[in-house]
This record gives structure tokens, C-alpha cells and sequence, in this order.
């Protein structure tokens, strides 16, 4: 019983002394809220309505009635960047970096969005020299990663490797595509050289990274073929296939010729018809009607288009089959079958690009990385038609 009396008269001071500090907190909020300037909620309130330059505006203003809030520079300096004023950006970090009175978390933010400043600004060395001083900081992450897309712009492979690395024992991701992909650049340099040895062991290094790297093992084709090693390079194209089939379109018309110079180009014909039938693929469908118009004639090309277009509809595939009729027209039927493949030709341009499949970016040519985003291997060679037949 005495324990209970206890609480009861226990519980009453306990809720005393919460609302007591509820009190406090609420007139220290309303006492900093009633500090800041009236054009920083302005500012807040245009960024929520995603109106950037007139929230740019609000906080230039309240910065000129508080210049002592730190969070509202750093604030500025990012929709500055954000917009493309880097040298607006890079004043407002600068001014940062140099301010007295900051803590060491603060300065290191600074001089972090002053990097990110230079980087956008294309300044690739300052942005470099910054990211350097950064490491071994609370910051050695993103430092890595923005060292890493500056050696990648700069084309440094060999330092973009290092970087790599290092970034493999932080977080989950292991970088493992990135450097077969760094090592595969280095090998097509020196592949242009003539050095093969050399390309021979970066493409070694990137398979060991990567067992599945596709343009590894492509170059490795290109390697046997540049060593006239028909059969070798027969035999890495063909691997393509098992690594992933929508790639097979890039080695195409390198496997028909290194049939061709082996005495078997019927037999690299088959080996492509039959990939088409298993693989739906535009840029196979060119490769094939090319080598049939070659080998076979225009009727034999005329014949796969249209089996092609039965099987899989397409106004690609609708654009080849015109233009293999066109070999067998009569003279006086080709003006009018020219003048509606042109037609037809017109709208393909739109479907025949090629799609980012992480960011969705397009463009006629094929990348190994992304322009848009700078993913490796995320634009796969398959026109954006395509992908409405994929199930």
C-alpha cells in the first residue's frame, strides 16, 4: 500500500516537469524561428513549390539581413550549382572554406561542395586537388567516388583502377563491372597500338574482375583477328551468345567476315540464321539480309525479311523489306516503292535508337557507357522498337 501512495504522489511531479520542458523547448522554437528573416520561409516555400529562382532570390535576401547563417550559404551554393552558375557556387563556397568561427564538420562540408562545384564547372585539376585533401576525412567516401568520375572523364584508367578498389571496401557495391570496363579501355588502347601482349593482360585482369564482361571478350576476339587467328576469334564471338545474347548484333558482321576469310561463309550465314530464330534482334536482322543479299541474292533476302517481319512486326523490319524489293523491282516500279520506303524510312529514325536501360537516355549510336549517366554496360545494342516486342 505505501508503495502506491509513492507513485501517486510521484506521477504528478513527473507530468509537471514534462510540461515544464514542453514549455521551454516551444519558446526557444518560436524565439529562432522569429530571428530568421521573413524572406528565408519565402525561400523554403518556393523550393516546395519547385520554383528554385524566385527561392534563390528569397534567400540572397535573407542572407543580406543574417550573413551569419552558415545553412542558408551552403543552401544558396547548391541552387547556384543546381542551375548552372558555377561561379556563383564556387564564390559562395570559397567565402565558406575561408570563414572563421566554422566547426571542422562544417569546413569540410565547404570544402566538399566547392569540389562538387569545380567538377561541374569542368576545373577537372581543382576539383582533383580538392577530393585529394578530402581523404581519410568523415568525407573519403564521396571523395572516392567524385576522384573516380574525374579520372574517368580525364580517361586516367589506370588511377581510376586504384580508386576503384578502395572503393570496394565501402559499402556493398564491388565495383567489380567498373574496373573489367577500365581494364577493357586500356586493352583498346593498346590493341591501336599494336601492342597485344599488353592487351592480352588487361583483358585477362578484366575477366578475372568480370567473368561476365562482354566487351572483354569481344576484344579478345578482335585480338585473334589482329593476330590473323580466324578460328581463336571465331571462338570468342561465338561466346558472346552465352554471356548475353543482345550483344551478339556488335559481333555479327565480325563473325561473317572471319568465316569468309576462313573459305566458310555459308556456314557463317547458318550460324546467323540461327541466332536470329533464337534471338529477335534488328541489328542481326541487318546483318543477315546484308550477307543473303550477298551470298544468296535479293530474292533470298526478300524471302528472310518477310519471314522476319511475319514473325516479329516491325516498321524496321518493314523499312528492309522495301529495300530488298527494291533489288528485284522492275525500273519503272522503283521510283514509287523508293518514294514509300523513304516515307517509312523517315519514321523509323524515331524507333531505331538505342535506350539507356538505367536512365533511359537515347541516341542513334551505341555506347559501352552511358553519356547521360555514366553507367557501364546499361545501353544494351537494341533499338527502342524492340522493346515493345519484349514479353
Amino acid at each position: 500500500m505505501a508503495i502506491e501512495l509513492w507513485w501517486l504522489l510521484v506521477l504528478p511531479l513527473f507530468f509537471a516537469m514534462g510540461w515544464i520542458a514542453a514549455r521551454i523547448d516551444i519558446r526557444h522554437l518560436v524565439k529562432e524561428s522569429r530571428a530568421l528573416p521573413r524572406s528565408y520561409f519565402h525561400g523554403l516555400n518556393f523550393l516546395l513549390n519547385e520554383q528554385p529562382d524566385k527561392a534563390i532570390e528569397a534567400f540572397l535576401e535573407a542572407a543580406k539581413i543574417d550573413p551569419e547563417t552558415i545553412e542558408l550559404h551552403f543552401t544558396l551554393g547548391s541552387l547556384f550549382r543546381r542551375r548552372g552558375e558555377t561561379d556563383r557556387a564556387i564564390r559562395i563556397h570559397k567565402n565558406l572554406v575561408e570563414r572563421e568561427g566554422l566547426n571542422d564538420e562544417q569546413k569540410l562540408n565547404a570544402l566538399s561542395e566547392l569540389g562538387q562545384d569545380y567538377l561541374k564547372a569542368g576545373l577537372l585539376d581543382r576539383a582533383e586537388e580538392i577530393f585529394l585533401k578530402l581523404r581519410d576525412t568523415s568525407r573519403d567516401e564521396d571523395a572516392l567516388k567524385n576522384l573516380l568520375e574525374i579520372y574517368q572523364q580525364e580517361k586516367e584508367w589506370v588511377r581510376a583502377i586504384a580508386i576503384a578498389e578502395k572503393l570496394a571496401s565501402h559499402g556493398d557495391h564491388l565495383w567489380q563491372k567498373e574496373i573489367a570496363e577500365f581494364c577493357c579501355e586500356l586493352a583498346s588502347a593498346e590493341l591501336m597500338h599494336g601492342r597485344n601482349a599488353a592487351a592480352r593482360e588487361y583483358l585477362d585482369r578484366a575477366l578475372n574482375a568480370n567473368r561476365k564482361c562482354i566487351r572483354a571478350t569481344i576484344l579478345l576476339g578482335d585480338l585473334a583477328w589482329s593476330e590473323n587467328d580466324s578460328d581463336g576469334a571465331i571462338a570468342a564471338w561465338t561466346r558472346v551468345e552465352s554471356q548475353n545474347a543482345v550483344y551478339l548484333a556488335l559481333v555479327a558482321d565480325k563473325l561473317l567476315e572471319a568465316y569468309r576469310k576462313a573459305g566458310r561463309a555459308e556456314q557463317g550465314l547458318q550460324l546467323l540464321r540461327a541466332y536470329l530464330e533464337r534471338h529477335t534482334s534488328l541489328d542481326l536482322l541487318d546483318a543477315v539480309v546484308s550477307a543473303e543479299t550477298e551470298i544468296g541474292g535479293p530474292e533470298a533476302a526478300y524471302q528472310r525479311v518477310r519471314d522476319e517481319l511475319r514473325r516479329n512486326p516491325t516498321l524496321i523490319g518493314l523499312d528492309k523489306l522495301l529495300e530488298a524489293q527494291l533489288y528485284a523491282a522492275p525500273p519503272e516500279r522503283r521510283p514509287d516503292m523508293e518514294l514509300v520506303k523513304n516515307l517509312i524510312h523517315t519514321h523509323t529514325r524515331r524507333v531505331a535508337r538505342y535506350r539507356c536501360d538505367n536512365c533511359g537516355f537515347k541516341a542513334r549510336q551505341f555506347y559501352w557507357r552511358c553519356p547521360a549517366c555514366g553507367g557501364w554496360e546499361t545501353y544494351p545494342p537494341k533499338r527502342t522498337e524492340e522493346f515493345d516486342l519484349s514479353p
